[in-house]
Parts: structure tokens; sequence; C-alpha cells
């Protein structure tokens, strides 16, 4: 067994089964609180009233940018040990930004209310309509680099029924099994390039048609400092919020130096690696390899949040000393 700098026996066993570990208090209330200090500024809303609160859900641009060995040093131990070692990460990942990721809830959903027994729980989560696999700026290979772990920090307390990502472990191995079977690789939307809807990127009719085949979701909830880390295979989606409290995440992309391999004469896979090959039912893709070119897209989103960037410089031009220096994040 490898020797691992944060993740201990049982983490190691609950990713391999499950496809995900929660790493409780990697960094600080008064951390969080620095880098969300403009958030209402920012969305143009007030705290205080919710007739302001106009969009359930926000993906907001960055600003600021922070180390996240030095922000959340054992998350970032997690990382590493997961992927196989600092020096199997991309440099450039190495960073994490305040692209908060900001979930109100809706008015309806309050009145709704939140599901009262576990049963009613995993079915509001199955019914989902945001299911997905994070990605949408390449074409998607089994041993893709380009998104080599999916993060969650969350900056505010999340409980049930307050708007926590769900996730579908049992999906893994779905979409796993898909990616093995084409080769030739598959849109962001899993399509196929033959398919005319390879482009289209808003359709997750196959994501969602997998989640609604499932079972067992998972609703990450936690206290602020807590950070998911999941296989970059893992189905999740935006969960509703009755409850409305403010719930705040981050999603950090990893990429890793080079392509994952299933085919190491040595044996020697990273977790990741490891937890692909088990949702497969093997030890080893022998001889495997992607049969199309790599490809990188440019997704609609960026448009977006240029837009968004360029309201919110102008809605923080107004207010004196509202900017937060990348020290004041990290002490």
């Amino acid at each position: 067994m490898p020797p691992y700098k944060q993740l201990t026996q049982e983490d190691v066993d609950h990713f391999l089964h499950h496809g995900y570990i929660k790493i409780p208090a990697c960094f600080t209330q008064s951390q969080a609180d620095a880098v969300t200090a403009n958030l209402w500024t920012r969305l143009g809303m007030d705290p205080h009233d919710k007739t302001t609160w106009t969009t359930e859900r926000t993906n907001m641009p960055f600003h600021t940018s922070f180390s996240a060995a030095t922000f959340a040093p054992k998350a970032w131990a997690a990382i590493c040990d997961l992927l196989g070692g600092e020096d199997k990460i991309s440099p450039e990942f190495a960073e994490w930004r305040d692209a908060l990721i900001v979930n109100l809830g809706t008015a309806e959903q309050e009145q709704e209310g939140v599901p009262e027994t576990e049963e009613q729980r995993q079915e509001s989560m199955r019914n989902l309509e945001g299911w997905h696999v994070d990605g949408d700026f390449f074409v998607h290979f089994l041993d893709s680099a380009e998104q080599g772990l999916l993060v969650i920090p969350l900056f505010t307390d999340i409980v049930s029924g307050g708007g926590g990502t769900a996730i579908c472990p049992e999906g893994i191995a779905k979409v796993a099994k898909h990616l093995e079977k084409h080769p030739e690789g598959v849109s962001p939307r899993m399509s196929l390039k033959r398919d005319p809807e390879f482009a289209r990127e808003k359709d997750l009719r196959w994501f969602c048609e997998v989640a609604r085949s499932c079972s067992g979701f998972v609703e990450a909830t936690g206290k602020v400092g807590d950070v998911y880390l999941l296989h970059p295979l893992m189905l999740h989606s935006a969960s509703k919020n009755p409850l409305r409290r403010v719930r705040v995440i981050t999603n950090p992309p990893v990429s890793l130096r080079e392509n994952f391999n299933f085919d190491r004469e040595d044996g020697n896979y990273s977790l990741v690696e490891r937890k692909t090959l088990n949702a497969l039912g093997k030890d080893r893709l022998a001889g495997w390899k992607i049969k199309g070119g790599r490809q990188r897209i440019v997704p609609e989103r960026v448009r977006i949040m240029e837009e968004m960037k360029k309201k919110e410089l102008e809605r923080l031009e107004k207010l004196k000393g509202v900017q937060v220096s990348e020290q004041e994040i990290v002490a």
C-alpha cells in the first residue's frame, strides 16, 4: 500500500467503494468569509430581502485566485493522494478561484417543503433535471486528463434540504462503460460524433436517464470548510433548496499532466484509476486506446461568464474597500 499524506485507509476504502470522500475542516469560517465578502454585491441582491433573490442558482465568474495548498492544505494533500501525487497535476490547476456557485432556492420550493422520508428524499434527487458529468470544454474519452477529479468546497453550512449537491455513486460504472465502449470519443453530454445532437450543450437527457436507473443518491451536506472529492465520472446535480438557506460552494477543476492510464505494466494505478477499473469490473484494460483525436470545445458558459463579470465589476466599483487580497484570503 503506497503511503498517503492525508488519506486514511478508511478514506481509501470509501473512495474505492463509493467514488467520493468528504474531508472535514479544510479551511476556516474566516477564510470562507473573506472569499464570499462581496457575494451579495456581486449578485446584485439583498441578503435580507428574498424578493430580490431572482435567480435560483448562479454560477459566478471569478475575480480572485489563490493557492489551494495554502488555503486548504488537507484538501490539497488528499487531492494529490487520489491522483497519485502532486507531480501528476497540471500546475495551472493548483489554484482555486472565487467562482462561487450559489443556490438560493425558490418560493415554490419553499412552499413544497423538505421531503419527509428517506424514500421521498431519494425520489426527489432521482428526478432532478440537472444530472451531468463535468467537463463541457473537451471531447470525452475514458482516459481524459482534462477532468481529473471533481472538487466541491463548502463555503456555507449545508443541511439536508438546503441545496447540497446531489451525487450518484452508482452512475460512475455506467458512465465508465459508455466511455470504454466508445474509444472514438463522445461529446460532453455523452452523445456520439455521428449523432446530429453532438454539439448541443444543454441536452442532459443521457445523464438524467442514467440517474433514473440508479439508487443510493447522496446529498453533499456539511460544515463550512468541508471539501468533497469525487471521481471525475461522478454524476451530480444541483438540488432543490426548499429551506432557502444560502448555499455557497465552488467547483475548482483539477487536470492532469498526462492522461489516465488503465494498462500499467507495474500495476501502480492511482486511486482514481483503480476506482475506474473497479467500476468496469476489470483489473486492467490491456490494449485499450482511443481512436479519435482529442479536441477542446469552447462552451457557451464562457460568453455568459464574461457578461456576468462585467456586470459584477460595475456593481463592485460603486463600493469602496471591497477588494479582497490574496493575503487576506489565505490568512
